[in-house]
């Protein structure tokens, strides 16, 4: 099991220097919309993107072509392949629409910047194939874990921040408030949480991902099933967008919908920079969860469902 630094959390975030040029992706981008191999600039220290047109017809062909074409040489001076020559891939798996790519043990010689690098590329490259929303890195069967040993998991491109002449390992140390259930499920309890995390991640991810990752505190309860994956998290105009896979709306825990919802909703709006948030269940908002509160409008953050401080 490689752990590598510059990683923070169950997905990675990936430095992308001002040399790199967003691209759009199949499955999220308007329609005529094109398709690109991204590559490392010559000097090793961000992403370019070159046009291409993938022409596989299935989803299976087409992630073999991709992959092909991330690991040929280039006869470019400006960029080359995120993929130095030993790296190989030993084969990939797709179940659903989670793609898992397990390398030899070759990977684990690369250092901390090309390593990151060539998750980016892949990523980035490979979510443009229809069919494909998540890509999970194993070396020789095992997980890709960060520096404090947790597994990467399942990355997608809003898994990956843009950042302007910050160190591939900028970290830094903070304290963050979350909100947790009671024990009986129905008021709000607030845990200050200690941090270090890189710098290149937002701060509204990490209290997402502090949040499913659980309280640690006593008299603070889950109020997320820590099976649930983060699509995305994104603040426009004053509103923190979550977007979360299906498995946010299970109840595993016994706690009131509405302390859920609030959980998140308060715990984003005292660490962040907005004033609401709008939760959404794979990219959809017109959705009732638990049969209760309807998803379709941004929340605001909810004072009265907090517990009461013992004066």
């Amino acid at each position: 099991m490689k752990i590598f630094g510059g990683n923070f959390g169950k997905f990675a975030l990936v430095l992308v220097t001002a040399l790199f040029v967003c691209g759009c992706g199949k499955g999220t981008a308007p329609e005529g919309s094109r398709d690109y191999i991204y590559y490392v600039n010559s000097d090793g220290t961000g992403l370019v993107k070159e046009d291409y047109e993938i022409s596989g017809e299935g989803v299976k062909e087409q992630v073999d072509e991709v992959l092909g074409e991330l690991r040929k040489k280039t006869d470019s001076l400006d960029f080359k392949s995120a993929y130095p020559e030993n790296v190989r891939i030993r084969g990939w798996k797709l179940e659903e629409s989670d793609l898992e790519i397990d390398f030899t043990e070759s990977y684990n010689q690369m250092d901390s910047g090309e390593e990151l690098l060539l998750r980016a590329a892949t990523v980035y490259t490979l979510v443009q194939v229809g069919g494909v929303a998540y890509v999970k890195f194993t070396v020789e069967g095992e997980e890709l874990c960060d520096e404090e040993g947790k597994e990467i998991g399942y990355m997608n491109r809003d898994m990956f921040v843009e950042n302007t002449g910050s160190s591939l390992h900028s970290y830094q140390d903070g304290n963050i408030h979350l909100f947790f259930a009671d024990e009986a499920g129905n008021r709000l309890v607030e845990e200050e949480v200690s941090v270090r995390y890189n710098s290149n991640m937002s701060v509204e991810k990490l209290i997402v991902e502090q949040l499913i990752k659980g309280p640690s505190t006593e008299g603070a309860y889950p109020t997320v099933s820590p099976k649930t994956k983060i699509l995305g998290v994104s603040v426009r105009d004053g509103i923190c967008y979550v977007n979360f896979d299906e498995e946010f709306l299970n109840a595993c825990y016994h706690v009131s919908p509405e302390v859920m919802v609030y959980s998140v909703v308060n715990s984003l709006v005292e660490g962040g920079e907005m004033g609401q948030v709008q939760i959404l269940i794979n990219g959809k908002t017109d959705v009732s969860f638990q049969d209760s509160i309807s998803l379709e409008r941004p929340f605001s953050r909810n004072l009265e469902i907090m517990e009461e401080e013992e004066h």
